[in-house]
């Protein structure tokens, strides 16, 4: 009799004198133990290579899958189960009798169990010092068609890609009547999401490697062709990190996922806290863009994914004090970036107010308690290189279609200034304190949504005007949001503004505002009647010829 049932009718094929499992893996989580319960269910086992010496070592009796192919493995193990009496022992219709005819005619032993995962080529592809011949060897043949056709023919076999699904298929063979129809299809829908991820994480990585007439190498450009256009296809194989409380609204559902190998925030570590929903990771994204553009301490306040304060200091809780302080009441209940480890001042100055979510490369054992002590707070932990690391894209859904860009840097400001394709185009010359106050507004403005005017000091912002339809507006949120806090609040201040300024209008509050300088891209076909303005009013004026738009 047969191992499964095909819609409630039994059938045997005389053929058949036990059951048989094939398995061939490279994850060896539990192999010994899971195959030690087939057989002593009544499983023979068939293996190859690696996978039949560890199970022969443990004391388990082995079919050779040579011994059933009649075919030595070779090619350095390319080629071995790509044969007939393989595969046709797993596509065969257990309810079709010519199916079964043609493998008893052929002498071809039926497989009702196919354990196989894949060659490690995700592993080896995350190493950038591995070559790209030993790339190419990590592409696996004949496991994606052993679980293609097991998965295809699920009505009969099971096909088993994780070890982690290893219990659960010994629960099921225990089963009254077999493992269930759901937990066929189950598993056969995972096996195709394997094979596919597979075949994507190797279709994306040769999407960085340039073959010219030197050879074959791998480059950062991911998603870009070697003349950095996009490319054509964009292969993508996204798992599952966990379910998020709700979307932007509980009523929504959502979910994290992450690329194959992880990095940045795909690979982050929650420490503790309540449940993260999508408008954290949203902010914790946000404030981590941020603090990256700094080598010094910093510290960003996030609220709706525009900072509400941002600063550098001394150290990490220097900064996260002035960067809270910058509009501590927009602070309260937001989400912070730091781009050191959080030690004790640092989660002492956290504690002391009420915040939603952190996140920083590390968190210090003292601070882990101190921490602690907040049940609620988000603690999210990262590696920082990684994040700080291009990868060539960023990508967008949109209604029924998903966009690509490049990721913006604001390479101009990663050096010091006066330096670069800078321009001062107005009569005065910033002085080297407001060069330093420019220097630093412009990397926050970058990261800040469209239109946006900030004003800020050397090292500290002090006030935002964020996400306005129009530049004059965004000046003036600005600027009611620094009169709150006093009526000198940017008295000498710089201003930085996303994009150019169409009109003088925008530049007159900012200069009415207290600014002496102004950082700006430049382009408008007005750009003479606003340096005009500034220069009728005192203010140095700088060009990046570079826009931030962010949306």
């Amino acid at each position: 009799m047969s191992l499964f049932q095909y819609d409630g009718s039994p059938y045997s094929h005389n053929h058949e004198l036990m059951r048989r499992a094939l398995l061939s893996v490279s994850d060896k989580t539990g192999l010994v133990d899971f195959a030690r319960a087939l057989a002593a269910r009544g499983f023979e086992l068939v293996s190859t290579g690696g996978t039949a010496t560890v199970l022969q070592r443990a004391g388990l009796s082995v079919i050779g899958i040579s011994e059933v192919t009649g075919f030595p493995e070779m090619m350095d193990g390319r080629v071995k189960t790509l044969h007939p009496l393989v595969h046709g022992g797993i596509l065969a219709r257990r309810a079709r009798p010519d199916d079964l005819a043609s493998a008893a005619t052929h002498g071809i032993t039926l497989i009702d169990l196919v354990v196989v995962n894949l060659y490690p080529f995700v592993k080896a592809a995350s190493n950038p010092d591995t070559p790209f011949d030993g790339l190419v060897e990590e592409i696996d043949i004949g496991g994606p068609s052993l679980v293609r056709a097991a998965a295809k023919n699920f009505h009969d076999v099971l096909v088993v890609v994780s070890p982690s699904d290893y219990d659960g298929v010994l629960a099921q063979l225990d089963r009254t009547g077999g493992p269930s129809r759901e937990f066929r299809f189950d598993l056969a829908r995972k096996a195709f999401a394997h094979t596919g991820a597979y075949d994507t994480a190797i279709a994306s990585t040769l999407a960085t490697v340039v073959a010219d007439e030197t050879g074959f190498r791998r480059e950062s450009r991911v998603l870009l062709d070697p003349a950095d256009r996009p490319a054509q296809t964009i292969n993508l194989a996204l798992r599952k990190l966990r379910d998020l409380r709700y979307g932007e609204n509980p009523h929504q559902k959502a979910a994290w996922y992450a690329e194959d190998p992880a990095a940045g925030l795909g690979n982050a570590q929650v420490l503790q806290g309540k449940e993260l929903s999508y408008t954290n990771l949203l902010d914790l994204d946000a404030a981590a863009r941020i603090v990256l553009e700094f080598d010094e301490p910093a510290a960003a306040v996030i609220k709706h994914t525009n900072p509400c304060g941002a600063a550098t200091g001394n150290s990490a809780a220097d900064a996260y004090l002035r960067a809270r302080d910058a509009d501590a009441l927009a602070a309260f209940g937001g989400i912070i970036g730091l781009n050191r480890p959080i030690d004790e001042a640092t989660a002492k100055a956290i504690t002391s107010t009420f915040i939603e979510a952190v996140v920083a490369p590390a968190v210090d054992d003292e601070a882990r308690a101190i921490l602690a002590t907040k049940a609620n707070l988000r603690v999210v932990t990262a590696d920082f290189t990684s994040l700080a690391q291009d990868t060539g894209r960023e990508l967008r859904s949109i209604l029924g279609a998903v966009l690509l860009q490049s990721r913006d840097r604001v390479s101009e400001a990663s050096r010091p200034w006066p330096s670069g394709d800078l321009k001062v185009v107005t009569t005065r010359q910033p002085t080297a304190a407001e060069w330093q106050a420019l220097r630093f507004a412009w990397r926050i403005c970058a990261h800040v949504k469209s239109n946006t005017i900030i004003f800020t000091s050397a090292d500290r912002t002090l006030a935002i005007g964020a996400g306005q339809m129009s530049r004059v507006d965004a000046a003036k949120v600005a600027r009611m949001k620094a009169d709150a806090a006093g009526p000198d609040t940017l008295k000498g201040s710089v201003a930085a503004s996303d994009a150019f300024f169409p009109f003088r209008d925008g530049l007159d509050v900012v200069a009415e505002a207290g600014a002496t300088a102004v950082v700006q891209p430049g382009g408008s076909v007005r750009d003479q009647e606003v340096i005009a303005a500034a220069d009728e009013r005192g203010l140095a004026m700088v060009f990046t010829g570079r826009r931030h738009f962010r949306h």
